[in-house]
């Protein structure tokens, strides 16, 4: 009898479509519990299962009696529900203590400080408090950070209290209720994808992110691996990426961590109970170029990962940012020519005609996605950066969509 995996995610996207095409080779039965079941387009043929994210009891209900041998998550939201359904169904996957740990910025910085980790100072706020009394209380340079939004959305470094009060405002438009104040950490970003086994993280990739993340917003940009750094800072990464993993609970499935690094040594910011989001993942091949879902599907069902490692020698993404203004999106020019750069394999442009582009605090996409794949870190991050200077993106300010004709 087929193996039966039940996979949770918000959309219907690559990803989603990478774990239908690995379950069709490996003959893995899987069914999707979705919260998007209005526009699902059905990628494995079968009536998906419609459930709600964030009412986790009244979803389990449409859970109950599924039998299944494993479950996998893209998202942090769908990694509570996951973990959720993991326990009532009694397979493997993160507690759902240390899977809603990972979604609460506060609590996930408690635990690492109660861990003995290097952490910035904190405090958590209310969009509801006066701000003037809370730039009074913070630390600077300091990060507002709202604690229900993800992917650097919110994200604002104040330096002295009247910046403070600005970003406090600022974040408060976006809808947000609550968010935490730490201490803005210097040095260099890394992002460190991993797979947890009975609480043991076994380390997948390093990611490099040459480009500096001062602020006053927090964009990424480029993911290069295999990093460029010293044999002992990795392993650094690495260690406090497994003690944050354990601070939090964290026991059988993928983990994504956000981390810096400076003289003081690294600096743990985020855990995910989740692998790196959406189409960055191709930025990630396994052995005998195995896709990253292909095994965190194997995984979820007790299999064998013998591919868990990157096939070399180097790779990466660029998630192409939003111009700072933003926009209406026209179109672009120079594809062809950016696909022609060395080292290059994709071009992928999500953005589509008429579509308001909104950049970083406010906005949470991108105009697309670039990948590479080189001899060394240094050709892959280079290939990137002439391949991206080849586009020209036609983005109408919101004067020149309305602007009468003459």
């Amino acid at each position: 009898m087929a193996k039966h995996l039940l996979l949770f995610a918000a959309t219907t996207g690559y990803q989603i479509r990478v774990f239908a095409d690995a379950a069709r080779r490996l003959g893995v039965d899987v069914t999707l519990a979705t919260d998007r079941c209005h526009i699902l387009d059905d990628p494995w043929g079968d009536r998906a299962l419609a459930v709600k994210f964030d009412q986790i009891a009244e979803s389990l209900k449409a859970l109950h009696g599924l039998r299944v041998d494993g479950v996998a998550a893209v998202g942090d939201r769908p990694a509570v529900l996951a973990a959720a359904a993991a326990e009532m169904l009694g397979v493997p996957f993160h507690p759902l203590a240390a899977a809603l740990a990972c979604h609460d910025k506060f609590l996930s910085r408690q635990l690492f400080q109660a861990a003995g980790m290097r952490v910035p100072a904190f405090f958590r706020a209310s969009l509801s408090d006066d701000p003037a009394a809370l730039a009074a209380r913070a630390p600077y340079p300091c990060v507002l950070k709202p604690l229900g939004l993800s992917g650097s959305r919110g994200v604002i470094r104040a330096n002295h209290p009247a910046e403070f009060v600005a970003a406090f405002r600022r974040i408060a438009k976006i809808g947000e209720r609550d968010l935490q104040v730490e201490s803005y950490i210097p040095g260099r970003e890394f992002a460190v994808e991993g797979l947890m086994t009975g609480g043991k993280l076994q380390p997948i990739a390093i990611f490099d992110k040459p480009d500096l993340m001062e602020g006053p917003f927090f964009e990424e940009t480029i993911y290069v691996t295999p990093s460029r750094e010293t044999a002992t800072v990795q392993a650094v990464l690495i260690e406090t990426t497994a003690r944050a993993a354990a601070a939090l609970g964290l026991r059988h499935g993928p983990v994504h961590a956000e981390l810096r690094y400076n003289d003081e040594g690294a600096w743990i910011l985020e855990v995910h109970a989740r692998p790196i989001g959406g189409l960055c993942a191709r930025a990630i091949r396994m052995a005998d170029g195995i896709p990253l879902e292909e095994m965190i599907l194997v995984h979820a069902l007790g299999g064998n990962v013998w591919m868990a490692q990157v096939d070399g020698p180097a790779s990466g993404v660029m998630m192409i940012p939003i111009p700072r203004q933003g926009g209406i999106y026209q179109g672009v020019e120079g594809s062809e020519c950016a696909l022609a750069v060395a080292d290059i394999e994709r071009v992928i442009i999500t953005a589509t005609e008429g579509q308001l582009l909104v950049p970083l605090p406010e906005g949470s996409s991108y105009l697309g996605f670039i990948f590479a794949r080189g001899e060394t870190a240094e050709a892959v991050e280079l290939a990137l950066r002439r391949s991206h200077a080849e586009l020209r993106f036609h983005i109408a300010t919101a004067l020149e969509t309305f602007r009468p004709s003459i």
